[in-house]
């Protein structure tokens, strides 16, 4: 219950975090968008853990919320966006643990993956999300590849996702 609570939260305050609302990104076409992306997100490996929360594209524009840890700590949390703009390119706006926003545009789509890239940027310089079946292969690397972190998600039942796929069964709240 805290956790879904926990979600509501963060989506509600995402416009305040990400910042006011600016011309370029007010596109009303969803097209390109990552649909696929839209769910609940979660990752685990021994003690550490990562979950990502996606809604479905809406009016140009999708958000998101991450946070990973390692057993009951949070080590890092983040907001995103990904937004249709006016001028028909899309791209992610990423907000790392309420610092500055960085804006990466898509580079490479298709029916199941799309990348984002920044060469400008620190690290990551690029973003990659891809479906594998029911799974989600999330990526953050530098331009070239080098640096991978990589993280292999499963959906789960949440506010995002109303019907976990038949192989997964809905977790008690």
């Amino acid at each position: 219950m805290v956790q879904r609570y926990f979600r509501l939260a963060v989506i509600a305050a995402l416009p305040f975090v990400l910042g006011a609302a600016d011309p370029v990104y007010e596109a009303k076409s969803s097209e390109g968008l990552p649909v696929w992306l839209a769910g609940s997100w979660q990752m685990e490996d021994g003690a550490n853990w990562a979950e990502e929360l996606w809604t479905d594209p809406r009016d140009g524009m999708m958000l998101g919320i991450g946070r990973d840890g390692f057993g009951p700590k949070v080590q890092g949390w983040e907001v995103t966006r990904i937004v249709r703009k006016v001028d028909g390119s899309v791209v992610i706006l990423a907000q790392v643990k309420g610092g500055q926003v960085v804006e990466f545009a898509r580079s490479v789509s298709s029916d199941d993956a799309i990348e984002f890239t920044n060469p400008l940027h620190d690290y990551p310089q690029r973003i990659r999300y891809s479906r594998q079946g029911q799974l989600l292969v999330a990526e953050t690397s530098l331009i070239d590849g080098s640096r991978p972190h990589r993280w292999l998600y499963r959906p789960v039942a949440g506010p995002a996702l109303e019907t976990p796929p038949a192989e997964i069964s809905p977790q008690s709240p």
